[in-house]
């Protein structure tokens, strides 16, 4: 296999599961009619947008990611997603063309044994801090792939982080009425804003653990739930330079590069965007590789072709009557091209 063009594509499932059953508080879910339109939209966006690697998020059932690929009778596509997997909770899921998948998908649940947050400050006026997590709150999803028969295995990480939304914390036993009810949004929101920064440390480790010394092509994707300048993103990214001057090569061992940055480069407009809350336009959908992608890597393997992002749909705010999803897909393609 010489495989000369690779593709990956992340979309957000928008709570894809079986109709009937319970959606969070929702204990009715989707129903019948609108889980066909569900399955509907993601078959025709699948079949439409041919892509290699496909990375989902917000799945809660196997069954109705088998659905959506229910059409693909040549067996194209490998679908990675647990087989008891039915219902009770959301995690990230793949569908890898077959002819390229390599092993078996692993998901990662817990941090780094050595994962720690912990400190006494770094000068006499900063307090003590310590914040004690220790696993996703989605699971990561973890595979390789191998597009040339000759080449190297890609480790992909599919990713969906903790979201922007206030953590609810009138659950919590130390919650008072009279005392935290008027600072309900401001603490709830850091804390899922602790959670999101704790996991994007997490998986920052388990790459630099993976890629350190070892030229090993790395592909992360998902949605992330922050911004391309966010902290959350440098964390994971490690901040690469890529205003490099005139023919100079550059490229780092361990850092990750956002397709959306290569994008620019090759537009001659900037914006793009894969959700809308409140009216704002946010990119919280990222594909972010290593240096193995990066066109003026001196150790590059695959060439940037382009990105495109699809989010049309998100122009609707009811996302129920025609099956579409709250988020932007958003797919970048590379070529065969080593330095």
């Amino acid at each position: 296999m010489a495989r000369t063009k690779l593709s990956f594509a992340t979309c957000n499932l928008y709570n894809l599961n079986e109709p009937g059953l319970r959606l969070y508080s929702d204990a009715d879910g989707w129903s019948q009619d609108e889980y066909n339109q569900k399955i509907s939209w993601m078959t025709n966006l699948i079949t439409n947008l041919e892509t290699d690697v496909w990375a989902f998020q917000e799945l809660w059932h196997t069954k109705s990611l088998q659905h959506v690929f229910a059409g693909d009778t040549t067996n194209e596509y490998t679908l990675l997603a647990p087989i008891d997997h039915s219902g009770q909770k959301i995690i990230c899921a793949a569908a890898v063309k077959s002819n390229v998948l390599v092993g078996a998908p692993e998901w990662i649940y817990h941090f780094p044994e050595n994962f720690q947050l912990s400190s006494g400050g770094d000068d006499n006026q900063a307090s003590d801090i310590a914040v004690q997590i220790n696993s996703f709150s989605r699971p990561v999803l973890h595979f390789q792939i191998k597009p040339r028969s000759n080449g190297r295995k890609i480790h992909v990480y599919v990713c969906h982080f903790k979201s922007k939304r206030p953590t609810r914390i009138y659950y919590e036993p130390w919650y008072s009425a009279q005392a935290h009810s008027k600072h309900s949004e401001a603490i709830g929101s850091a804390i899922s804003t602790i959670r999101r920064t704790a996991e994007a440390t997490a998986l920052r480790m388990i790459l630099t653990e993976q890629m350190k010394g070892t030229n090993t092509p790395v592909v992360v994707i998902g949605d992330l739930n922050d911004s391309q300048q966010s902290n959350t993103l440098n964390i994971i990214t490690g901040q690469p330079n890529y205003l490099l001057s005139g023919l100079s090569k550059g490229g780092s061992d361990v850092d990750l590069y956002s397709v959306g940055t290569l994008q620019e480069y090759r537009s001659q407009r900037d914006v793009y965007y894969t959700h809308v809350y409140n009216k704002t336009r946010e990119s919280l959908d990222h594909i972010l590789v290593s240096q193995e992608f990066y066109d003026n890597s001196r150790n590059r393997i695959w060439a940037f072709k382009g990105m495109e992002i699809i989010n049309d749909h998100l122009n609707s705010d009811d996302h129920k009557a025609n099956g579409s999803t709250d988020h932007g897909i958003v797919r970048t393609e590379f070529e065969y091209r080593p330095a």
